[in-house]
């Protein structure tokens, strides 16, 4: 499977890869004909979880190589990263106050003023969540062309296995939240895996312009790290610490962090 994948241009890899971690929020969505919903305890728990997922994948997967890759350029190890990683946290700042969306649990939207449904606004909050993510998978598979050691699609692949795995709750948790909204149980898994339809279009857009701009990858690296960790930092870790369940969803962000961790140096290296 592996080689076969291999032999793939890499904006077919990367479509694929983001189809995977697009597929993964479609079945937490559909875990919604399945349960009412979790208890709280439990959903804190795991968007920790997710959120400790994103903070590992963005340093192991991202981050670390941009700064061996400045290293290989013979560029100052630390800048390329520090500024991609600074534009990245500013794109997704002006996203979040332009684009109009509601945070789950929250009743004020955030962005521009609009008479939009609650329900809209809730999948376009997850979907605002999954950008940086394809971009991720992306970027990472196209940094794969330009000169890096082949074992780095391992890598990448292990990457997107890693955002697929917390996509499942995410995925969830919007159509549990949707259901609230009264939506039906298929509308409800219908909207919340959309929310993941950008992953696959940002992964293949990412991919591409990572290819086309290969002194610009340690920047495009930094940049998609960066736009994870405003996301964790922004939404996920206060979502999940507000209904007081603080040390259950610590837990989870750690164990999340660990699992990355372990995915990327035992089968990414």
């Amino acid at each position: 499977m592996y080689i076969f994948f291999q032999n793939l241009t890499p904006l077919i890899q990367a479509l694929i890869a983001g189809f995977f971690t697009w597929m993964l929020t479609a079945f937490g969505a559909f875990l919604v004909f399945l349960r009412k919903e979790f208890g709280q305890k439990t959903f804190d728990a795991l968007l920790g979880f997710a959120g400790g997922i994103m903070i590992s994948a963005s340093f192991w997967s991202l981050l670390l190589p941009a700064i061996e890759l400045s290293k290989e350029m013979e560029m100052v190890p630390w800048l390329a990263p520090s500024l991609g990683f600074l534009i990245g946290t500013m794109f997704l700042r002006i996203i979040d106050k332009i684009l109009p969306h509601l945070h789950i649990g929250f009743a004020q939207a955030e962005g521009f003023k609009t008479s939009w449904q609650r329900s809209l606004l809730l999948v376009l909050a997850i979907t605002l969540h999954n950008i940086p993510e394809g971009l991720a998978v992306g970027v990472a598979i196209g940094a794969t062309v330009l000169n890096f050691p082949k074992e780095n699609l391992i890598k990448a692949l292990v990457l997107a296995l890693g955002i697929g795995i917390q996509n499942i709750p995410e995925g969830f948790a919007v159509s549990i939240a949707l259901r609230r909204e009264k939506l039906s149980r298929f509308r409800s898994f219908w909207y919340g895996q959309l929310s993941g339809i950008v992953e696959p279009i940002f992964a293949v857009i990412g991919c591409l312009a990572t290819i086309h701009m290969r002194y610009l990858l340690p920047y495009a690296l930094g940049f998609a790290a960066g736009a994870m960790i405003f996301v964790v930092v922004e939404e996920v870790i206060p979502e999940a610490q507000r209904n007081g369940n603080t040390d259950l969803a610590t837990l989870g962000t750690i164990l999340g962090f660990i699992l990355m961790m372990i995915l990327d140096n035992a089968f990414g290296i």
